[in-house]
């Protein structure tokens, strides 16, 4: 909690965190975000001498003018104004506030772009960018066989970052080829591995987990000091494979979902099929890459046809 807020501003925080964990059943991570979102509002309305609870519509517009300002995106205020919404439909449910003052906050529109996606043979050469050659010292092999069994679950198998950052060992069967994902909301699927995933994650788990796992502990991967491996780690890792073998291209971990997701499409899979892969509460959400389907097609139309 920021410093300076008075301990009745984190007891109201801290029941609206309880609320969307055990009434909404949300995710750890979508917890974080509200909570993150609503302190920058309460220390804001701190310096202008109100507080969550008594703050009025017209300062709720001035906090949401200085994102502006401050060069947030448009899908940052966003989400903030979803913040703002939620906790205070919330507190008037609760007996907290005695009328909701965000009700005429409007959102910005958010440019929905498409997504960013490889073509098939880039994917295969970042999942494959880890040297294996067994010449370097045991840590640095171990890191090795972690960065492509990683790599082979973000594209082959289209996880989330912070779903792969979350397994355990016991949700891995390489046996079967699947992996059970906890995704948001904490809702389960069962996703299937490739044959490629497979055999990275079995070599990982014979020589490379030992070497960098704590004694008695599920994580599966781990970073290089022995603790879990994080979100940003990932993405660290991610990112440092791109820049070397795809220069000038932004490739982060969503970049292998899309693909995944692109590439199951153009291959003819069902889109019921790949929202269920993705974990999509809404066929809408999937509906994305079809967008990008047809992008590259009339651009592979236009590249190759002699009258196009």
């Amino acid at each position: 909690m920021p410093e300076g807020l008075p301990p009745t501003e984190f007891a109201l925080l801290s029941d609206f965190e309880g609320h969307l964990a055990l009434e909404r059943r949300l995710s750890p991570n979508t917890i974080a975000a509200y909570r993150g979102d609503l302190e920058q509002l309460a220390t804001f309305l701190a310096r202008n001498h109100t507080s969550l609870s008594g703050a009025p519509y017209p300062i709720l517009r001035r906090f949401l003018a200085q994102q502006h300002t401050l060069g947030y995106a448009r899908a940052t205020i966003a989400r903030r104004v979803g913040a703002i919404k939620t906790f205070y439909r919330w507190a008037v449910s609760a007996n907290r506030v005695s009328a909701d003052p965000s009700l005429l906050l409007g959102r910005p529109k958010v440019v929905n772009r498409l997504p960013t996606v490889l073509r098939p043979d880039e994917a295969e050469v970042l999942a494959e960018a880890p040297p294996l050659d067994g010449e370097s010292d045991p840590l640095e092999h171990a890191v090795a066989l972690r960065d492509r069994a990683a790599l082979e679950l973000l594209y082959g198998s289209g996880l989330r970052v912070g779903e792969v950052a979350s397994l355990t060992v016991d949700r891995i069967d390489v046996r079967r080829g699947r992996v059970l994902v906890l995704g948001k909301g904490s809702k389960e699927r069962d996703v299937p591995i490739s044959d490629y995933a497979a055999d990275a994650l079995r070599d990982y788990l014979e020589a490379g987990r030992p070497q960098m796992a704590s004694e008695g502990t599920r994580q599966l991967f781990f970073n290089r000091r022995g603790k879990p491996f994080s979100e940003r780690d990932i993405r660290s890792m991610v990112q440092r494979y791109g820049a070397t073998l795809l220069p000038g291209r932004r490739v982060t971990p969503h970049t292998l979902r899309h693909s995944f997701a692109t590439h199951l499409l153009e291959g003819g899979a069902d889109i019921r099929a790949v929202q269920e892969l993705l974990g999509h509460a809404s066929v809408a959400t999937t509906q994305r890459y079809t967008h990008v389907s047809r992008r590259r097609l009339f651009d592979a139309y236009e590249r190759a046809h002699p009258r196009a």
